[in-house]
């Protein structure tokens, strides 16, 4: 067949899409992270990654068009070469980490970092975090990006406490994971992952792209800054447990 013809692949595939949509406009964001996941109820994680390749440039570049005049051209620039580095990682350990591990060491440290602040809430006048741990984690999410799109969970431990409006906030966001995922495309290509098979099937979901940034972008304009990042938090808890989840081992 030339594109995947079986309904649970769409069941699961089509409600995916919609939900990494609504992350790209930065409302909900960490929800994006399930995406792979979800999708890998029906096929391997290898190839509903990449599957998710041109549903993910239409919608980085939507994402981009509605938050271009909200972007920490600052921030962005320190957050991009780390993000690179992460993806030279991730292609060169591509084939020898089992997805599994790396799903639970993304799942794990996304819990951590909520516990962290659930039991240490930062106050007021707390400072940044330190630009070395942020090089760190946005390494991580370069990494965890390429194996599994999921590396939301990992910047978000480092931007969140930056206290960005949600406006700039999904606006440097759009425009980071934009850059990290157009470098992951000759990657997945030299990986064999780029099949005629999987890019079919891919443009049978775009459609879906657009409705969900649509319906995130209307509300991350109207939405109050606590209840946006309360609605990230949950997301993340949520990505996290089902990371871990899907980590565990099944006897």
């Amino acid at each position: 067949m030339p594109l995947i013809s079986d309904p649970f692949f769409y069941a699961v595939a089509i409600p995916a899409v919609l939900l990494l949509g609504v992350s790209k406009s930065g409302f909900g964001a960490g929800f994006g992270s399930l995406a792979v996941p979800m999708m890998a109820l029906a096929v391997t994680v290898p190839q509903a990654a990449a599957i998710l390749m041109p549903v993910l440039l239409l919608m980085d570049l939507l994402g981009m068009a509605a938050f271009r005049n909200n972007v920490d051209r600052q921030l962005l620039r320190f957050l991009l070469p780390f993000g690179l580095l992460g993806i030279v990682i991730g292609t060169l350990l591509f084939k020898v980490l089992d997805a599994k591990v790396v799903a639970g060491i993304v799942g794990g440290f996304t819990l951590l970092f909520l516990a962290q602040r659930l039991l240490f809430p930062p106050k007021p006048d707390s400072p940044p975090p330190p630009r070395w741990l942020g090089a760190l984690l946005t390494t991580t999410s370069g990494f965890t990006s390429f194996i599994a799109h999921a590396g939301g969970p990992p910047i978000n431990a480092y931007v969140i406490p930056l206290k960005l409006t949600p406006v700039l906030f999904t606006g440097t966001m759009a425009f980071f994971f934009f850059f990290i995922n157009l470098a992951k495309w000759i990657p997945y290509a030299w990986l064999g992952l780029l099949d005629m098979r999987n890019m079919l099937t891919s443009l049978a979901l775009l459609p879906f792209a657009p409705i969900g940034v649509w319906v995130g972008v209307r509300i991350a304009h109207r939405i109050h800054p606590v209840l946006f990042y309360r609605l990230v938090y949950s997301g993340m808890f949520l990505t996290g447990i089902k990371l871990v989840w899907d980590s565990w081992p099944l006897t």
